[in-house]
């Protein structure tokens, strides 16, 4: 994009109004991301506490159906899953990478 074409985009009050609602959406995202962050380490703490294995294979699986009934789009079936898997192994490693810090600590 050549800077005469991003000097109209910055003008352009729907290019502006769409902008500031998708900061706010992600914005939101990042905020719910670690709500869960928090969520799965305070669940984990607790298995861990109580001898309960962390990974549940069939809880994300019936998460993931659960998941796929409740969407009413535009994201596809395939873009969930890819989207839900995601955000699956990037809390785990935020998890585990938390535990570690606590116990260099």
């Amino acid at each position: 994009m050549s800077s005469t074409e991003r000097a109209a985009a910055a003008a352009d009050p729907h290019v502006v109004r769409v902008r500031r609602e998708l900061s706010d959406v992600d914005s939101a995202l990042v905020e719910l991301v670690n709500r869960r962050l928090k969520l799965v380490a305070g669940l984990k703490r607790y298995k861990d506490e109580h001898g309960i294995g962390f990974v549940d294979l069939a809880r994300e699986e019936w998460m993931l159906r659960y998941l796929r009934r409740a969407n009413r789009g535009p994201l596809s079936e395939e873009g969930l899953a890819e989207l839900y898997h995601a955000l699956l192994d990037l809390t785990k490693r935020e998890v585990a990478a938390q535990e570690e810090g606590d116990t260099v600590a």
